[in-house]
């Protein structure tokens, strides 16, 4: 029962996220950003670009890339580890798709105060937000939650759970994205979490219950 009541959780902050997501989709195409955040987006257009490039890159396939087959390869020496990195590479993939999904339902054209490269996929939702948070933000959880040294788990945590906001700062900065845009994606990577976990736990509850037959 104590399995059952997590799938359950699981799913419904899956079904809350994505919800969440397409909510605010839905209010930002009808009515826009509200003035004073647009106001605030506008403002930090052009700061230290060159450094919001190099955490943009870190949620591209330039670098995604290398890293799961990094990952992978991982898993085959790190036996304990290879579920956390199955799972990360499958939310990874996950969200990206959802998010895709989402794009072309929602067609929100890119902003136009765009600096160093323009982007022409849709805007809303990034899924540089859905990456960092179903990818990066979920390895700090895997980190923060393991048997490493004390010491290297915070620090590992720590730098993880502060390259979060860096990655989406750098989407601000870059006039890639409306702030919306970064929250609902935000969004989508929580709900590719949640329901990879809800996956997880119905093979639990699925197994447990041909034991006991």
């Amino acid at each position: 029962m104590q399995r059952f009541g997590r799938l359950l959780l699981y799913a419904a902050a899956a079904l809350v996220s994505f919800g969440a997501a397409c909510v605010l989709g839905s209010y930002v195409i009808r009515f826009g950003e509200p003035g004073a955040v647009m106001a605030f987006a506008r403002a930090i257009v052009g700061i230290h670009a060159h450094r919001a490039w190099d955490f943009t890159l870190i949620a591209r396939p330039e670098v995604l890339a290398p890293l799961g087959i990094a990952l992978i390869l991982a898993a085959f020496v790190f036996r304990a580890w290879s579920g956390r990195i199955a799972f990360s590479l499958l939310s990874l993939l996950v969200s990206w798709r959802a998010d895709a999904f989402l794009q072309h339902l929602f067609k929100r054209p890119r902003r136009t105060d765009w600096v160093i490269h323009h982007e022409t996929s849709y805007s809303y939702p990034s899924s540089h937000a859905a990456i960092s948070c179903g990818f990066y933000l979920l390895w700090a959880y895997f980190i923060a939650r393991s048997e490493l040294p004390k010491t290297l788990r915070i620090a590992l945590t720590g730098l993880l759970v502060l390259l979060w906001p860096a990655i989406l700062w750098s989407r601000l900065a870059l006039g890639a994205h409306y702030p919306s845009d970064l929250l609902g994606g935000t969004f989508v990577g929580l709900a590719a979490i949640f329901a990879l976990a809800a996956v997880v736990e119905t093979i639990k509850v699925v197994g447990a219950t041909s034991r006991r037959a």
